[in-house]
């Protein structure tokens, strides 16, 4: 530090920071250095390492470089790379993720949050020795993967032995601007400090000098210290009085002055290292470059290139030296470079790409067509602005008007699935797009903002019918996921009609992507009718399914919730959704939470699933999404009717329907109706429920296209029952069982198996029996439970006392843990009125006499009439007179109503036994 002594003039305070920082708890071990271009955030950052080295932490650095900025994960392989020997001590999944980010290993692209708990992992297993700190200059030219997984880490690192230091530029937005860290304003030097610095820099420059620096500088250390030592050949744009041009030009014109006295071959090497990021430390480039540099010793004493003291490499002296560099070369200059660039990455698609696109004015094909791959493997990691940037940029590029317009509908479409519907309306009214493009891009910003299914449908029917299912294939694949979606929420039958008839057309079977479509038709439409064998077929498609399309995966996963399947596939959902919100596809991240919300629902997870639901109804009013708005509403209306909160559900679904309803938005109205059913449930209010059930579909039926009629079966039975319709709701059981809902989804045969129940009381204790033992009974909680208070009720009616109390108390142990306030009183009630008659019971149990006890008790334990009188040497005829008498005073009518009565049938109840 005490070749810097003279730099930190002033800096007391931020010293006095930094040290705080070095011995900070846990959650205090991440800080950032903001300030403007020049403040000495990087001379604190050195202070910042020799301190750190001083107390005994092993240093990590990096810095952010521009050349890298739009390069997913560009900025993290600095920070990953020195820690990779630890990797064989992380767990085998975590080591395959770093791998895979830092190139040693091929694979599915990894999500943001994946990277960061393996980061976490890592930091864990190399800080055994000591602990790290990490030192990143720049920050804010983090590549956006790399800066989200570092505010993920940061957050956390001090539980895992590190902390560390980054800077950035107050001027330029970041992903650290929100972070929540801790945070060290760095900012001009007062007068006082900004007069001694100089005194340090500038010794040779009378008093009218002096003034004249301090002046220009505006207590900028930076400038303090570079002015004075050319203050004879400054530009003469800053030699005037009233400096014409902001300080971070002023600086950049300095630094040009310099390099533009160094050899064209020295120049030549730095522009390569500026314009690839010379600070990276690895790759095929750096010996390359490093060799190009030559004998740097020039650009060294002009103070142009250091030697960073953490990585021992070259670097550049300020950033704005890196800008001074590119911006002194000329165009034909620059695009040179990045041809030789290009040429050190045959390996490096992205990277190759990204030079290409600059190397080049004219068309060229071969360009575009790289860079066309490098925007799908973007978008398969979740790099969708990035992608929509490249294709772009290969449809400027494109040679043929047919290459162009197919490029800006690809970029049109990824910007439209990652909810930049703007962006995504703005390529296709740039001209070179056909009108099919531009019936995409409006249909989908009609339906997701105003909820436009009528209209939209039309229009995208009308584009389907000039379309040659062959020779259109991907734009007719776009429409038609379209109009599906479109259908799904209209719940039309007309509509699905048509859309049916498209799908039969443009869907071939033997195409995957065909496939899918199908499968998307049978089960977001007529899903009793279509859906037997979904779920087989379901796993088939994922399995096939690419990973470079998040969009279609998230058709497979609305699929797997219409099949009631969902939690079988929540780790690519989880990991699905991670990816989509790191990478700014606010669109597809909108219906991915959608589905968690629904997961966490139907899994009994309902404290989470309102989380999810308030997180989502934020996003998508915040991105002015009133479709995803309105279905946000629907889910956290059913969850408050779950829970009984019946006035928040009343309040959701009254804003549901009247905004759905007029609007044709069958799928929100009809859940709505759920909703008012399940309120009905909630509040004992039968009449009202099987009303509300009957409007969703006709007892003895399932309406076709409609996803609640399935859904509300058990509802739809038990109102029946209660309220006085036996006859409906047999008739409701024999559809089902007919239209084999049982084949269609684990909750349906669960529910299914329920009614039955429900409507056959002679038969009802098997019944119950053989729908608890179905697989998919521990699957739905809220359902199981429902199950199992109907059966303890019909026990406790038959007398079946101690059943009725296991069942009755699992079903309230169950209800009352997920919060299901108005089921767990009835269970609750029940189990009172149970307990109370097993107590009676203690009391007509004292009311026989000995040898009355005595065969009771033999009874209980299933003996024969003949096998008790042979133990109590009294005659069959005997045993069963007695039992004759037996049976009324304890109140039971059978030796199962017996056995029940006295618990096991080893041990009679006593009078206080609860």
């Amino acid at each position: 530090m005490t070749r810097d002594r003279h730099r930190l003039i002033g800096r007391q305070r931020e010293l006095a920071r930094l040290e705080q920082i070095i011995t900070a708890p846990a959650h205090q071990a991440f800080a950032v250095l903001r300030g403007e271009a020049g403040t000495g955030k990087s001379t604190l950052l050195r202070a910042a390492v020799s301190l750190a080295g001083e107390a005994g932490l092993r240093v990590i650095g990096s810095s952010g470089v521009e050349a890298e900025s739009g390069l997913p994960f560009a900025g993290l392989h600095q920070l990953l790379l020195p820690l990779m020997p630890y990797g064989t001590e992380v767990p085998a999944p975590s080591r395959a993720v770093l791998e895979q980010v830092t190139g040693m290993r091929a694979g599915r692209p990894p999500g943001i949050t994946e990277v960061a708990a393996a980061m976490l992992s890592l930091i864990a297993a190399a800080a055994t020795d000591r602990p790290l700190f990490f030192a990143i200059d720049d920050a804010h030219w983090f590549d956006g993967e790399s800066a989200r997984v570092c505010a993920f880490v940061m957050r956390r690192a001090g539980a895992v032995d590190g902390r560390g230091l980054i800077t950035v530029r107050s001027d330029m937005p970041s992903v650290f601007d929100d972070t929540g860290l801790d945070e060290i304003e760095v900012g001009p030097l007062p007068g006082q400090d900004a007069a001694a610095l100089l005194e340090l820099t500038g010794g040779k420059l009378d008093q009218d000098g002096r003034e004249r620096v301090l002046r220009w500088a505006e207590g900028n250390p930076l400038a303090l210290v570079e002015l004075p030592r050319t203050a004879a050949q400054m530009p003469a744009d800053l030699s005037g009085q009233d400096p014409p041009l902001p300080l971070t030009r002023r600086l950049e014109g300095l630094y040009a002055h310099r390099i533009s006295g160094l050899t064209p071959a020295t120049q030549e090497a730095l522009l390569l290292a500026a314009l690839d990021g010379l600070a990276s430390v690895t790759g095929p480039r750096r010996p390359v470059l490093e060799k190009r540099l030559g004998d740097v010793d020039e650009a060294i004493d002009r103070g142009l290139l250091i030697v960073d003291p953490v990585s021992g490499q070259l670097g550049f002296r300020h950033p704005l030296v890196r800008s001074a560099v590119v911006q002194l070369a000329s165009p034909n200059r620059r695009r040179a470079a990045h041809a030789e660039l290009a040429a050190l990455y045959p390996h490096d698609l992205e990277r190759r790409a990204h030079h290409l696109s600059e190397a080049v004015l004219e068309p060229d094909e071969k360009t575009a067509a790289v860079l066309e791959q490098a925007a799908e493997t973007a978008t398969g990691r979740g790099a969708s602005s990035v992608a929509v940037g490249w294709l772009e940029r290969a449809a400027e590029l494109s040679e043929r008007p047919d290459r162009r317009s197919r490029r800006l509908a690809e970029a049109a479409f990824v910007a439209g699935q990652s909810a930049q519907l703007e962006r995504a309306r703005q390529l296709v009214e740039s001209g070179g797009t056909s009108r099919t493009d531009v019936v995409v891009a409006e249909c989908y910003a009609a339906l997701y903002q105003d909820g436009e299914v009528r209209t939209t449908h039309r229009r995208v029917v009308a584009a389907l019918e000039g379309l040659d299912p062959v020779q259109d294939r991907p734009t007719a694949r776009r429409l038609i996921n379209l109009l599906l979606v479109i259908s799904l929420f209209a719940a039309d039958a007309t509509a699905w009609s048509v859309t049916e008839s498209c799908v039969d057309r443009f869907c071939d079977p033997a195409d995957p992507a065909g496939s899918a479509g199908r499968l998307c038709r049978d089960l977001w439409g007529d899903v009793v009718r279509r859906g037997a064998g979904g779920v087989e077929r379901l796993r088939e498609e994922f399995v096939q399914a690419t990973a470079d399309r998040p969009w279609e995966a998230m058709r497979l996963l609305v699929s797997a919730y219409c099949l009631d399947v969902l939690g079988e596939f929540r780790t690519p959902l989880t990991r699905l959704v991670a990816r989509e919100e790191e990478a700014g596809a606010a669109g597809n991240a909108m219906t991915l939470l959608q589905l968690v919300m629904l997961d966490h629902m139907g899994a009994g997870r309902w404290a989470e699933a309102e989380r999810t639901g308030q997180e989502g109804l934020r996003k998508a009013a915040g991105h002015g999404y009133a479709l995803f708005a309105h279905q946000y509403r629907a889910f956290l209306a059913m969850v408050a009717a779950c829970r009984g909160d019946t006035d928040t559900a009343d309040r959701h679904r009254r804003a549901v329907e009247d905004w759905a309803r007029p609007r044709g938005i069958g799928y929100l109205t009809q859940y709505a109706d759920a909703v008012g059913v399940t309120t009905a449930l909630a509040r004992s209010d039968w009449a009202t429920a099987y009303g509300l059930a009957t409007g969703i579909t006709p007892p003895g039926e399932f309406a076709p296209y409609n996803q609640q009629a399935s859904r509300t079966l058990l509802d739809l039975v038990e109102a029946a029952v209660r309220s006085g319709h036996p006859d409906e709701a047999r008739r409701h059981v024999r559809a089902a069982v007919a239209d084999g809902l049982p084949a269609v989804s684990p909750r349906l045969a669960l529910v299914t198996a329920a009614a039955r129940a429900m409507t056959a009381p002679d038969q009802a204790a098997g019944l119950y029996r053989e729908a608890l033992a179905l697989p998919g009974a521990v699957l739905f909680p809220f359902e199981t439970a429902r199950i199992r208070l109907g059966y303890g009720e019909r026990l406790r009616r038959d007398h079946e006392t101690r059943v009725a109390r296991e069942q009755l108390e699992e079903a309230l142990r169950v209800l009352s843990g997920l919060g299901a306030l108005p089921w767990a009183e009835r269970a609750r009630t029940e189990l009172a009125a149970a307990r109370a008659a097993f107590g009676a019971r203690g009391e007509r149990w004292r009311s026989l006499t000995a040898q009355e006890r005595q065969i009771a008790e033999l009874a209980a334990t299933g003996l024969t009439n003949k096998e008790i009188g042979a133990k109590l040497f009294l005659s069959p005829r005997t045993v069963g007179s007695h039992l004759y008498r037996i049976f009324p005073k304890l109140g039971v009518s059978s030796r199962a109503a017996l056995r029940d009565a006295l618990g096991t049938g080893t041990t009679p109840p006593t009078a206080d036994d609860d």
